[in-house]
């Protein structure tokens, strides 16, 4: 699994892409009731039955801006603005496979990346705290989805996939808040560490009319092995499970050239402790240290997200796309200054695609996404132990994706 996630950025909604596979990315991520290839188990399992016998293989460069600024507080070299862009361009790859095994079953085994979140800031924003050196942290998880899907009918199918998932981590410079934490040895400047999960995709699609098509799909929470090495940065000794998530789509054929889609996303990133627990004072003292069972997180809530994309193939060869999504902002106002870690607050996408076909067997597909900048100001966001004022967040993101596709 390692050698396919490499660092990453973050991935647009919070720390989920924006889209798996190529041509949903072109289309801000619409892909519910759309499978168009063989990354669709990663959307929704019950594409498999539809999308025939082929083999993609693709790969989306990432450039993020992270900047944070500290202002209004009374300890000697707080205040000022930091630049968490010490990397630059991240590359996540992808690839999938699909293959009917009858008219009604098809199987497939997709490996894709969940995103995930990357700071680098050569200039420490905890400096003044006591953390010394450069400070960031860096999470990449690694999918692989092996798929069946079955056509209960001409028009509906239902699938299923096991999400097999690897993550890896490090934090560093993080030294000023060991202290609070309830093992202080597996806090800060561990290198990387990994740990393994598993959890399930569910999904149903269906042609409700000639021209209207339906899906909706369920992933459980995977359960994560602890990451030891960061017992005493994550609440309950190390554990960071990916969050259950859920959602409807639906496909409209305005012509057999012209379709119009949506997508509904729910991500449930306030149930899992270590990303959801809020940094709050008040429970830090009281017990609530970082690595506790209840201890100290990030406080991000549950996100929706709403995508509208659309497709016109404007010969047998080329078709073109686009796409608009948004996501609810995940990081409170209040939770701001350990948020400068992970700035994870862009909530709007625009994106654009195309797939050229220069022979019915093979496909090129090209995407571009800009994340427009967006930024949380702080509000009561550093606690008066740290003395005070404020943490303000900000980042852009730009993305571009390729991918090639042999159909047999």
């Amino acid at each position: 699994m390692g050698c396919v996630g490499s660092s990453n950025a973050f991935a647009t909604n919070g720390y989920f892409m924006h889209g798996y596979g190529i041509k949903a990315q072109g289309q801000a991520g619409v892909s519910i009731a759309q499978p168009q290839d063989a990354l669709a188990a990663a959307n929704n399992p019950a594409g498999m039955a539809w999308i025939g016998n082929r083999f993609d293989v693709g790969a989306t460069l990432f450039n993020p801006d992270r900047e944070a600024e500290i202002e209004g507080n009374p300890v000697p070299g707080a205040n000022g603005h930091y630049h968490g862009n010490n990397r630059k361009y991240f590359l996540l790859p992808e690839f999938g496979f699909s293959k009917q095994l009858s008219d009604r079953l098809g199987v497939g085994i997709a490996v894709y990346g969940n995103g995930g979140m990357n700071t680098d800031y050569k200039k420490n924003p905890y400096g003044a705290y006591g953390s010394t050196g450069s400070t960031g942290v860096d999470l990449a998880q690694v999918f692989v989805t092996p798929s069946v899907a079955y056509k209960f009918t001409n028009r509906q199918s239902f699938g299923i996939g096991l999400n097999l998932v690897g993550q890896r981590f490090a934090a560093k410079g993080l030294g000023g808040f060991a202290p609070f934490s309830s093992d202080s040895g597996s806090f800060n400047d561990r290198n990387h560490d990994v740990s393994f999960g598993v959890g399930v995709r569910l999904g149903w699609q269906g042609q409700v009319t000639d021209k209207l098509t339906l899906g909706v799909t369920w992933a459980s929470k995977a359960k994560m092995s602890k990451l030891d090495r960061y017992a005493g940065l994550f609440a309950n000794g190390g554990s960071f499970d990916v969050p259950e998530n859920y959602g409807a789509g639906l496909a409209y054929r305005i012509t057999p050239a012209f379709t119009l889609s949506a997508d509904v996303q729910q991500i449930k990133y306030g149930h899992v402790r270590s990303v959801g627990n809020a940094f709050d004072i008040q429970s830090l003292f009281a017990g609530n240290t970082f690595g506790s069972k209840n201890g100290q997180g990030f406080g991000w809530r549950d996100v929706t997200v709403y995508k509208v994309g659309a497709s016109y193939a404007v010969n047998s060869r080329l078709t073109l796309r686009g796409g608009f999504s948004h996501v609810d902002q995940p990081v409170r106002k209040d939770q701001t200054f350990l948020n400068i870690l992970a700035p994870g607050v862009v909530q709007d996408h625009l994106s654009l695609g195309l797939t050229w076909s220069p022979r019915p067997s093979n496909e090129l597909s090209l995407a571009y996404t800009h994340a427009l900048e967006d930024s949380v100001k702080g509000h009561n966001s550093i606690p008066q132990a740290f003395g005070g004022g404020e943490a303000n967040v900000r980042m852009n993101q730009d993305m571009v994706s390729a991918a090639y596709a042999w159909k047999f």
